[in-house]
């Protein structure tokens, strides 16, 4: 099991307001460093199906994308239709790997703790991937316990990332406007969809080969891109005019 991080207590120099109705987080890359532990067992089977592809290729294909809707792709390179099976195969290497390997994103912790002091209940996780994969990885490295219930799932809905419709329901659970929500992503794909739903959206970059570098993000409508997940809670909360205020 990875070990959770602990995070670094903030100087109370000030108390902190929320400067939007709602944050909502992606999940994979930004509140955990699991994209590059996914794409290499990806890749690895890719390769078992004769396609020799390369994992920047494969991070350009795949990252922020449901693996079921990229069938074609993969047909065209290897003549193979993936099916459930297949799929399930492929959740099971992932998982088995996560479990061994997957942790918080540096700076996550503190970030988080800071934000849940400004916005209380009013934070979630809108992910593209299953369920099963977002709760096992929230479990494991200690981040659960603040989101509780409010996990969604892009695989249970209609349309999974870059159509918003993760982000539409996370926000209606919420009881937000999606136009007052902020919305953090590390992907085209997830940038994308948040734009789509009408939030604000802040890309995430840290230099990583799985990572959209924040020329891409920007462009995609990131109003901004960081670096740091330190940089967030200065990004999505407002300083009051002193301690307790």
């Amino acid at each position: 099991m990875a070990n959770a991080q602990h995070p670094t207590a903030s100087p109370a120099t000030a108390a902190v307001r929320p400067a939007y109705a709602a944050v909502l987080f992606d999940c994979d890359g930004v509140l955990v460093e699991s994209e590059g532990i996914t794409n290499g067992v990806l890749c690895e089977m890719l390769h078992e199906l004769g396609w020799p592809i390369s994992e920047a290729d494969c991070v350009a294909l795949f990252i922020g994308r449901a693996l079921k809707d990229q069938w074609p792709v993969i047909l065209e390179h290897t003549g193979v239709r993936i099916d459930d099976a297949w799929i399930g195969q492929f959740r099971a290497r992932r998982d088995t790997a996560l479990r061994e390997r997957v942790a918080a994103n540096p700076g996550a912790l503190g970030a988080l703790e800071e934000i849940r002091r400004a916005y209380g209940p009013q934070i979630a996780v809108a992910s593209g991937a299953d369920r099963a994969k977002v709760e096992m990885q929230l479990e494991l490295t200690g981040l659960a316990e603040f989101f509780g219930d409010r996990v969604f799932s892009g695989m249970e809905m209609p349309r999974s990332k870059p159509a918003p419709d993760v982000y539409l329901a996370a926000a209606r659970a919420l009881g937000v406007a999606p136009d007052r929500a902020v919305v953090v992503e590390d992907s085209v794909a997830g940038v994308t969809a948040g734009v789509a739903a009408g939030a604000t959206v802040l890309g995430y970059s840290n230099g990583s080969l799985t990572s959209a570098p924040p020329e891409a993000l920007r462009a995609a409508g990131a109003a901004a891109v960081m670096s740091d997940m330190a940089e967030l809670p200065g990004l999505v909360c407002a300083a009051t005019d002193g301690p307790g205020a």
